[in-house]
């Protein structure tokens, strides 16, 4: 029993301290921060990046699914893709999937090795 109550920081007659309570979820927080909204944070700003060096010729897949190559950076925040040879949409730069264009374009270098 003493055992549990060391683990649950409390004092053997069962109160809670404050101090230890206040550790605790500080403790919390910690890991909130490090395993949760650091990563996220980090993966934004890395999405952030990848839609402004977005360059004519790249090959890109958006959140919906399409595949298709950069034709024209617009300056209001869209691009010309190119989906097959003579047929072009116009889509904002914020659709494109950073994750699902870098596999993409792994697989097409992995192809022409």
């Amino acid at each position: 029993m003493q055992l549990l109550s060391i683990f649950l920081m409390m004092d053997p007659n069962g109160k809670s301290s404050s101090t230890s309570t206040l550790i605790l979820m500080g403790m919390m927080i910690l890991v909130f921060y490090f395993f949760m909204i650091r990563p996220q944070a980090k993966k934004a700003k890395a999405q952030k990046k990848y839609i402004t060096d977005l360059q004519k010729g790249d090959k890109v897949v958006t959140i919906a699914g399409i595949h298709g190559t950069i034709n024209k950076v617009n300056d209001d925040n869209t691009i010309s893709l190119e989906t097959s040879p003579g047929s072009y949409i116009k889509i904002e730069k914020s659709a494109i999937s950073m994750e699902w264009s870098a596999q993409v374009n792994k697989v097409a270098t992995e192809e022409k090795k």
